[in-house]
């Protein structure tokens, strides 16, 4: 990793920071090309990305005329953010439009070439694998929707004010923009897709426990959180230079195939510290699945899946005839049940699930026949309601398993609600405290109020029904079946006419 110095520039404080960023969407708020955040978030991460690259690449410059190294930048003149954007007084207006979207423009030293993003989309790196290929890969999918050159201009010459070369700006930076990264939820909910409360991924990634030389993949990323977690997992185990090489270079690896999230995934990894993202821009799914060998798999598979999406039919054909499913989350499971590493070193993954994953039948309960066979399914953490509050009421899971063996027994763990309270929201979210009793519990297992075991022998026998409800607490009807509900509400209600009737019956006999 090129090394971060510090400057002999004025810090930038949290404070000042997120004036920065504040005032640069206030200022396309003016724009009428943009439309919502949900434009002005991409818009400003493409601008961070590209001052972010510039100041990386000039470190990296330095320290290879100090090494007499040859040095080759991923973007050459005049197309670095030094050469456009640095100069408060550089091009603006109709000029800067031009420069940015035409696929041929007048340069910023006054000749005539490609635009910035034509540069950028053709850019190729050397057989494959350096940063060249990232960033012709994020702007394939990136536009420009600022129509101002002006308006433009005043958001360049904000960021600018960023800092990059700051080890303490960069780590407050990272902070700020992860933030701004909850902002996708409102928009990704509609496709079934939703980011995953970062006590969640923390709780995930801790018990999983990645090692560094072990290789972890997100097949449905977003925008990188369990990436970014197991990353900063990882970095805490690299004590010599070898170590973070091995990180840097064959630890992460995620996939993700629509445009602004691989863009954002990019920036967020790039901004805690991993130089050259792995990312594959396209659809996970879209191998056969009986394609996938050997070397295709990796050690640990963190991932929260899309609920509920459905996928064309050229992807379903990539699946055995039995098991297509237009369900994605059943999908992503098969994939996760091939990718992980087999013995003498088996795979492990932790995979956040809807309720109807436990429940269903049919093909849903031949997938999880399959899992159950080859793979040990050891530990279904029951989130309580509301974890993904607001996004969706859908009551989720944590699923655990690896490719050790046969599942001989399923651990349950019901995470409670804080006392007094009926649910999560918004504005009361969860918190990674609040799984410290299941953290103890995980390395020392006993029964207990929150814990329980299940034979796998009860689960085939109850048809792969994996929705089993906590036999020490009170009934959860968040995660009863749909089915068992509706009988659970007639039989109240039948209940209740006899209660009547009784009662009518009385005063019947009281009036006579």
């Amino acid at each position: 990793m090129a090394r971060i110095k510090k400057t002999a520039q004025p810090q930038t404080t949290a404070q000042q920071l997120g004036s920065i960023v504040k005032s640069s969407r206030d200022i396309m708020r003016k724009d009428k090309g943009l439309s919502g955040d949900i434009d002005r978030l991409p818009m400003l991460t493409w601008i961070m990305f590209l001052k972010f690259l510039d100041d990386m690449e000039q470190i990296r410059e330095e320290e290879a005329i100090l090494s007499g190294d040859k040095f080759r930048p991923a973007i050459e003149a005049p197309y670095r953010w030094r050469d456009w954007a640095a100069r408060e007084d550089g091009i603006t207006g109709d000029e800067l439009i031009a420069f940015v979207n035409n696929d041929e423009a007048v340069r910023p030293d006054g000749t005539r070439g490609s635009g910035l993003f034509a540069y950028l989309r053709g850019l190729q790196g050397d057989n494959g694998g350096d940063r060249r290929d990232v960033v012709a890969t994020v702007f394939k999918g990136t536009i420009n929707r600022m129509i101002n050159g002006y308006l433009l201009r005043d958001v360049i010459n904000k960021v600018n004010g960023i800092h990059f070369t700051s080890s303490d700006e960069i780590h407050t930076l990272s902070h700020l923009y992860e933030s701004m990264l909850k902002e996708m939820r409102d928009a990704a909910g509609d496709a079934g897709e939703f980011y995953t409360p970062r006590p969640v991924v923390r709780f995930m990634v801790d018990v999983l426990n990645p090692q560094l030389g072990e290789t972890i993949l997100d097949p449905a990323c977003g925008t990188g959180g369990f990436l970014v977690e197991s990353y900063s997992h990882l970095e805490k185990q690299c004590k010599t230079v070898e170590a973070r090489k091995t990180l840097q270079a064959s630890s992460i690896y995620g996939g993700e195939a629509k445009p602004l999230p691989y863009l954002l995934v990019q920036m967020n990894l790039l901004l805690h510290g991993l130089e050259y993202p792995r990312i594959d821009p396209d659809n996970s799914l879209r191998f056969p699945l009986n394609e996938i060998g050997d070397r295709d798999r990796v050690d640990v598979i963190l991932t929260n899946p899309p609920f509920g999406g459905e996928e064309e039919k050229g992807i379903l054909n990539n699946f055995p005839a039995e098991m297509q499913t237009s369900e994605t989350t059943l999908l992503f499971l098969q994939l996760i049940m091939r990718k992980l590493k087999r013995q003498p070193k088996p795979g492990r993954a932790g995979v956040v699930v809807p309720n109807g994953t436990l429940f269903g039948d049919g093909i849903c309960a031949r997938i999880k026949e399959r899992l159950l066979t080859d793979f040990n399914l050891h530990t279904v953490v029951r989130l309580p309601n509301g974890v993904f509050a607001p996004y969706t009421p859908i009551t989720t899971n944590l699923i655990f398993f690896d490719r050790s063996g046969p599942t001989k027994e399923i651990w349950y763990y019901e995470q409670p609600l804080p006392e007094g309270r009926k649910n999560y929201s918004k504005t009361q979210p969860i918190q990674f405290e609040e799984f410290e009793s299941c953290l103890s519990w995980w390395c020392n297992r006993e029964e207990n109020e929150h814990a329980w075991r299940v034979p796998v022998e009860q689960i085939v026998e109850n048809g792969y029904n994996l929705d089993i409800k906590n036999p020490n607490g009170m009934a959860d009807f968040a995660h009863l079946p749909p089915e068992q509900l509706v009988e659970d509400i007639v039989r109240k209600e039948q209940r209740i006419l006899e209660i009547m009737g009784e009662i009518r019956q009385v005063l019947a006999g009281g009036i006579q």
